[in-house]
């Protein structure tokens, strides 16, 4: 009767995560814990300590100690298997990652279980505070986990490569998301070399996925208290959203550096899309080969940049004057 029992538990939770894609929520989360899943808050190390899901192991921000900070590219492979396992973190067990909700760079943590082949890798989208929202427990001291001495390989079909990128534009059946703002699509915010875009790409930036994209100005403008419009719309207003995208072609979703990037592609797959892969280099890496093509073309200029780093300068040369003469009068 127990195997029964455990047989059928194990079918009900294989259904429920098919249902919910790699997106779960607090119930699910709960449920994980009790059955020993790996619980990977991917937070930085000062928001860890304040107060996380108990249990819950860290190793500082995710997309800062897995990736090279000058490429932003996965630093080398024996490095992240030190990493995530000097803190028990084994991709081939069930991983639950979090942060604060709607945060990409917790996506970035997905992806790279993902990349590394975790067969049962899920995120929590709304985070600590969805988690604290539902009146579940938390602790601040530091969770530990054994060792383990991992093997990763990079797992085919998850990424594509700058190479990849540019043989694609020549395939009809291939779409490219870019999600990013519209001033970086357009070429106006330039973050490499030049700004603008990939050939063919659509725009739709992965804010669009939250039910109110624009939480993160009103709150540093104190217009809300809390960051619950970053929760991801509801599965018919993400399937309007992405409406114009054909769910049996191949996607490849893009941003400056593959984080962003990383939070469309799970939604994506999340609508049944079949094929999604994220360009993980980027416009990072895009944009600064000059010969790649690109629309809505528009170089760095460094003239431009030199005249408003003299004027800020001068600005805060001003400034210490002013505080200067500020403290002589006292």
């Amino acid at each position: 009767m127990k195997r029964i029992l455990a047989t059928a538990a194990l079918l009900l939770w294989g259904i429920a995560a098919q249902a919910a894609g790699q997106i779960v929520d607090a119930a699910y989360v709960a449920e994980a814990i009790k059955r020993g899943a790996i619980i990977w808050d991917a937070r930085d190390s000062g928001s860890y300590a304040k107060g996380h899901i108990p249990g819950a192991v860290n190793v500082n921000q995710a997309s800062m100690v897995l990736r090279n900070m000058n490429t932003e590219d996965f630093i080398p492979t024996p490095e992240i298997e030190k990493i995530l396992g000097d803190a028990g973190i084994d991709p081939s067990k069930e991983v639950i990652v979090y942060g604060s909700r709607g945060n990409s760079h917790v996506y970035f943590a997905l992806y790279a279980l993902n990349y590394f082949g975790a067969p049962k890798a899920f995120i929590f989208h709304d985070g600590i505070e969805g988690w604290r929202a539902g009146g579940m427990p938390v602790e601040t001291q530091p969770a530990k986990r054994p060792p383990v001495k991992l093997s990763l390989t990079p797992r085919p079909g998850v990424a594509v490569s700058t190479r990849e990128m540019v043989e694609r534009l020549r395939k009809a059946d291939v779409q490219i998301v870019d999600v990013r703002t519209p001033g970086e699509f357009t070429g106006d915010d330039i973050r490499a070399l030049r700004g603008g875009h990939i050939p063919g790409a659509i725009n739709i930036p992965y804010e669009q996925n939250w039910v109110d994209p624009d939480t993160p100005y009103k709150l540093s403008k104190k217009l809300v208290s809390d960051n619950s419009g970053m929760s991801l719309k509801s599965d018919a207003d993400l399937k309007k959203l992405y409406e114009k995208l054909d769910p049996e072609k191949e996607t490849v979703v893009y941003c400056q550096s593959g984080v962003r990037a990383a939070e469309t592609a799970t939604v994506l797959s999340k609508l049944g899309f079949r094929n999604v892969k994220v360009y993980d280099s980027s416009w990072l890496a895009y944009g600064n080969q000059v010969d790649l093509p690109a629309e809505n073309v528009q170089f760095f200029n460094v003239g431009v940049l030199n005249m408003k780093m003299s004027a800020m300068q001068s600005r805060i040369e001003g400034l210490e004057r002013e505080l200067a003469e500020a403290r002589g009068r006292k």
